[in-house]
């Protein structure tokens, strides 16, 4: 049986694979990536429209690691995190979304994070919905793993720095649940309704019910955040290994590298690092720094000394 500290490992490897794989072929569409790579794309291969160094990640995987270096034995510093998100901005990213470079441009500005995302909620008729909080959440459920409430919390704050809409905070939630479920080999036919508890925004609750029984034309793959939420659950629930749910993620095309980044932190919880594939590991940048701070957060979730 897996154990939590592969899960653990497996989680934000998952992630950084995810997102390495699909940053190549980003933006092209899903029939255009069928006719290119009919058996699904199965190699950790750089280039796309970053031009990515084989095994690079982008900035779902930057972010996710700024959250985690934001954690601390006690819990979390949001205040640290803030910072880290404003230095890996002004460090000239390759691979930026547009609402979080727009949040964190306010914040470099001297705005407070808890009130940059707000400002640009309120700017927006349509609200602030895109993937960039379940891109990078996942290391909240390393941490609080063991702590339903802050796990919620941490979830929401670290969102709405950026993306305040309730739809995106909710997310992030919901994919925290389903990820520290998945890491205590929580049995993947719950696994939907331990990330909808109790959330409190139908349009999420939704979102992950339907995941399961979709199929593949009816999975949407763009930036939203109620789609890569779908496809990411859709991804790890109709496939039944690591690497098939993160290339099933990747080959829907669009968002593909957030998309391959969801699923990547899910698919990873669920079979564990030893379960992705060695030449995925073997290419991918910083894998024994990733690791490192899988294991600091994990102990600390434990009330473990961790350096």
């Amino acid at each position: 049986m897996t154990g939590l500290d592969d899960r653990t490992a497996g989680c934000l490897l998952g992630l950084a694979c995810g997102d390495a794989l699909g940053g190549a072929v980003e933006f092209r569409h899903r029939d255009d990536l069928d006719q290119a790579f009919p058996n699904g794309i199965r190699d950790i291969m750089g280039g796309g429209p970053h031009r990515l160094e084989p095994g690079e990640y982008t900035d779902d995987t930057q972010m996710a690691l700024a959250i985690a270096r934001g954690c601390t034995r006690d819990g979390i510093d949001l205040d640290a995190v803030s910072a880290n998100f404003v230095a890996w901005y002004r460090s000239g990213p390759k691979d930026i979304g547009l609402a979080t470079d727009r949040a964190l441009d306010l914040i470099a500005q001297g705005i407070p994070w808890q009130e940059a995302g707000e400002r640009l909620q309120r700017a927006s008729a349509d609200g602030v919905a895109g993937n960039g909080t379940v891109m990078r959440c996942a290391p909240l459920a390393l941490r609080f793993r063991s702590d339903p409430e802050r796990l919620r919390w941490s979830s929401i704050e670290t969102s709405r720095m950026t993306h305040a809409d309730p739809r995106a905070t909710w997310c992030a939630v919901a994919l925290n649940q389903g990820i520290a479920h998945l890491l205590g080999g929580g049995d993947r036919r719950c696994l939907v309704d331990a990330s909808a508890a109790g959330i409190d925004d139908e349009r999420v609750v939704d979102t992950i019910r339907r995941a399961p029984g979709m199929v593949r034309d009816d999975v949407l793959s763009g930036g939203y955040v109620l789609d890569t939420l779908n496809a990411a659950f859709w991804s790890l629930l109709t496939t039944d290994s690591a690497e098939e749910a993160i290339v099933r993620a990747v080959a829907l095309g669009h968002d593909s590298d957030t998309t391959g980044a969801v699923a990547g932190a899910l698919a990873g919880a669920e079979y564990g690092a030893t379960a992705l594939p060695a030449r995925w590991l073997d290419i991918l940048h910083d894998v024994d720094e990733i690791r490192s701070l899988a294991m600091r957060l994990i102990a600390w979730d434990a009330g473990m000394e961790s350096g």
